[in-house]
């Protein structure tokens, strides 16, 4: 009767004595392992740092209100800063309030239709203290409140009355607030700057910080009193808010269209504006995260491929250096798939020691850097599985020809190696 093949048993057993010859060997197994690691740890903490911040970032990039969109002259994040490219944005027409009214008025599908401007930085002082020199100054419309995502905390926002007024008002930043009135509410008290006081009715909920940048820094003021203060030609932004997700594309055409109009764009030309959205500011954000990890990609591959031809040459020592102890093992019954299975194992067990080190060190290095910047931690556990997947397949590949040439030795030759 035929004896049944215990698979699992020879798996054990070739296991246990790639453990050994690991650990019996030190020095060189770290050596080997090293090369394993840095690969690893790189991809795993560039994968990591961009997880972690990732999920923030786009949360923070998500500045816009519910299907609203943006246009303005200049694209949001530049990736091509030849002088050429520059020079078209710069010819491009302003965008001017009456332009946000000829929306307002033609925009069927819209929402709400709002204007802004961030025209100045400065210092804002209090009856309680200043700030630094780097606080925004913002006109704003009534609708930017919707348009923008932003939520009055205490007070109110501005109204129509306050630009046909061109009052001296304004609605602060939780953050503005906060450094300038420590002790009590803002709320009818009054800023200054650039030696103009403004009278603070109101004080927007917190939006936090981008890449280590608060958002809650700035002033807002009507955009008709920037507009009598800095002249008509303040370049302005103009967001829309369609009225649901299901007609957001027959919106963003329709208000193209009537911008193309206004600023007599002929046909068959491009726009001499961009229009920006949160889905094309995450795309655009994904799109450099993408070469960052193309290049950590690289990088790993490189390190992994110098790391298995370490591998590959360590083993073939040990086929050496076992010569007589392979012979012994095939004159007591060991058959070439058994000592193939031993070596190749022994490559796999160390490049997974080199694998799992790297991942652990790439994920606390990775999370080390997120907290920094005030992000939760995360374990890409996809990440992790490919790292380990990708070390059991450097270790096959690598350890293939080691483990073929110590199969093939010969037995009689090997029982007589010293």
């Amino acid at each position: 009767m035929k004896t049944r093949h215990n698979w699992g048993s020879e798996l054990r057993e070739a296991f246990a004595m790639a453990l050994n010859a690991v650990t019996t060997h030190r020095l060189r197994s770290s050596l080997t392992l090293l090369g394993i690691l840095i690969g690893v740890f790189s991809i795993i903490l560039v994968m990591t740092a961009i997880r972690a911040l990732q999920g923030n970032i786009e949360k923070q990039m998500a500045q816009l209100g519910s299907h609203t969109f943006q246009f303005q002259r200049f694209p949001a994040i530049q990736v091509d800063d030849d002088m050429e490219s520059q020079d078209k944005y710069f010819r491009r027409k302003r965008f001017y309030l009456a332009d946000a009214l000829a929306v307002r008025e033609r925009a069927t599908l819209a929402l709400n239709v709002s204007a802004s401007s961030e025209v100045d930085q400065g210092e804002v002082r209090s009856r309680f203290g200043k700030t630094n020199p780097s606080i925004a100054f913002r006109g704003m419309s009534p609708e930017s409140f919707e348009t923008r995502n932003l939520t009055v905390a205490e007070g109110r926002a501005l109204v129509e009355s306050d630009l046909s007024g061109r009052r001296m008002v304004t609605v602060l930043g939780a953050d503005l607030a906060k450094k300038l009135f420590p002790f009590g509410s803002p709320v009818g008290e009054w800023v200054q700057f650039k030696g103009v006081k403004y009278t603070v009715v109101g004080v927007l909920e917190p939006k936090g910080s981008i890449f280590g940048q608060s958002q809650d820094g700035y002033l807002a003021v009507p955009i008709t009193t920037v507009l009598s203060r800095y002249g008509r030609e303040t370049p302005l932004t103009i967001q829309v808010q369609a009225r649901s997700q299901e007609i957001y594309d027959d919106t963003v055409e329709q208000v193209r269209g009537i911008l193309r109009t206004v600023r007599k764009v002929p046909p068959g030309e491009p726009d001499d504006f961009e229009i920006v959205s949160n889905d094309s500011l995450i795309s655009q954000f994904r799109t450099i995260t993408l070469a960052v990890r193309a290049g950590a990609g690289v990088i790993s591959s490189i390190a992994l491929v110098a790391a298995g031809i370490g591998i590959m040459n360590i083993m073939l020592v040990s086929v050496t250096e076992r010569t007589k102890e392979i012979g012994i093992r095939r004159a007591i019954g060991a058959k070439k798939r058994n000592i193939m299975t031993q070596f190749i194992i022994e490559a796999i067990v160390l490049s997974e020691m080199g694998g799992i080190l790297g991942i652990l060190l790439g994920i606390l290095a990775g999370n080390g850097a997120a907290l920094a910047l005030s992000t939760p931690p995360v374990f890409p556990w996809d990440w992790a599985l490919i790292g380990l997947g990708v070390c059991s397949l450097v270790g096959i590949v690598f350890g293939t020809y080691p483990a073929w040439k110590a199969a093939h030795l010969d037995p009689i030759e090997s029982l007589r190696y010293e």
